[in-house]
C-alpha cells in the first residue's frame, strides 16, 4: 500500500508543479502533499486510487479559488472570476483580469481531463461535478461580498453558509466520481446533491467548526470573513475561551447527527454515506488540537514521515 501511496504522490507532485507555476498565483498556499494526506486519510484502500487522484486534483485546484476570494482579488475581480465559472466557457477568459486567466484556463482543462478519466457510461458524472464546482465559487463569493459589505452575519446565517463553503460537499462529490458503478450510481450523485442530505451538512460543518477552531487560536488572514468562533463571540458577548467551548460542544454534536444518519441510510448510500465519515475523521487528524496541517503544513510533517517515509516497524 505505501508503494502505491507513494507513485500516486509523485505523479501528483509533478502535476502540481506543472499547475502551480502555469497558474502562477503565489499568495496560493502550496500544499500538495498535505492534500495528499487528507486523500489517504479519507480513502486508503488500493482499488480507489482513481478517486484519491480526483479528490487531491480537486482539492488543489479549488484552493486557488478559495485563496483568490479570501485574501487577494478586489471584489469586482471576484464577480468576475465567480461570472466566468457560471458560464464554464473558454470565451468567459476574456472578461478577467490577466492574472487569474490561467487559473481559469487550468481549471476547466482539468476538468476536461478529469472527464476523461471516466468510462462512457460515467460521463453522466461530470454534469454534477461542475454545478457542485460552479456552486463552491459561488459561496466563495458571498463571503467576499460580505467581507467587502462589512456585513455582520447571524450566527445561524454563518453556519449555513460556511458550513457549505468548507468544500467538503463538492470534495466528497469529487471522490465519488472516482468509483466504479456497482458504488456511485446516478441515485447516489443525487443523493450528495444540492440540496445536501443532513450527514452531508454533519461533515461539513465539523470541518468548518475544526478549521474555525484552529484559525481562532493560530490567528488569521485579516481580510478572511468572521469564523464561526468570532460570530458566536459577537452575537453572545461572551469570551473567546466560552467560544471556543461552544464551537467545540457543537462539533460533537455534529459527530452525534453525523452517526447516526449513517445508521439510518438507505443501504444503496452506504458507500457515499462512508465517504463523508470519513473526510470528517481526516480533519479530526489534519485539525487536532488545535493546529493546522493544512495551512502550516509543519504541523502535519511527523505524520507524512510516518505514513511515507519511516521504516515500517514489523
Amino acid at each position: 500500500m505505501r508503494s502505491i501511496h507513494l507513485r500516486e504522490l509523485k505523479a501528483l507532485s509533478l502535476w502540481w508543479r506543472d499547475v502551480y507555476n502555469a497558474v502562477n498565483l503565489k499568495y496560493c498556499r502550496d500544499r500538495m502533499v498535505e492534500v495528499y494526506l487528507w486523500s489517504c486519510g479519507m480513502i486508503p484502500e488500493e482499488e480507489h486510487s482513481r478517486a484519491r487522484l480526483l479528490f487531491a486534483k480537486t482539492f488543489g485546484i479549488v484552493s486557488f479559488l478559495d485563496d483568490t476570494f479570501d485574501v487577494h482579488a478586489t471584489i469586482e475581480e471576484c464577480h468576475s472570476l465567480n461570472e466566468a465559472f457560471q458560464r464554464w466557457d473558454e470565451s468567459a477568459v476574456s472578461a478577467l483580469p490577466e492574472y487569474l486567466c490561467m487559473l481559469y484556463i487550468k481549471t476547466l482543462s482539468n476538468f476536461k481531463e478529469f472527464e476523461d478519466l471516466l468510462e462512457p457510461q460515467e460521463k453522466y458524472r461530470m454534469s454534477y461535478a461542475k454545478k457542485a464546482y460552479q456552486l463552491q465559487s459561488e459561496y466563495y463569493m458571498q463571503e467576499a461580498q460580505w467581507t467587502n459589505d462589512k456585513y455582520e452575519p447571524s450566527f445561524e446565517e454563518h453556519v449555513e453558509l460556511s458550513g457549505m463553503s468548507t468544500g467538503l460537499p463538492m470534495l466528497n462529490l469529487m471522490a465519488l466520481m472516482g468509483y466504479d458503478g456497482t458504488i456511485a450510481t446516478q441515485e447516489v450523485f443525487e443523493w450528495m446533491s444540492v440540496p445536501v442530505p443532513d450527514a452531508v451538512r454533519a461533515g461539513a460543518l465539523i470541518g468548518r467548526f475544526l478549521n474555525d477552531i484552529s484559525s481562532y487560536k493560530l490567528g488569521k488572514n485579516k481580510k478572511d470573513v468572521g469564523s464561526t468562533v468570532e460570530c458566536y463571540k459577537l452575537e453572545k458577548g461572551s469570551t473567546g475561551e466560552e467560544a471556543v467551548a461552544a464551537i467545540a460542544a457543537m462539533n460533537e454534536h455534529m459527530w452525534r447527527v453525523l452517526n447516526q444518519t449513517y445508521m439510518e441510510v438507505d443501504r444503496a448510500l452506504l458507500p457515499a454515506a462512508q465517504l463523508v465519515v470519513s473526510i470528517a475523521r481526516t480533519c479530526e487528524v489534519i485539525y487536532l488540537r488545535g493546529r493546522d496541517g493544512y495551512t502550516f503544513g509543519s504541523h502535519a510533517k511527523d505524520l507524512v514521515k510516518a505514513l511515507f517515509l519511516d521504516p515500517i516497524p514489523l
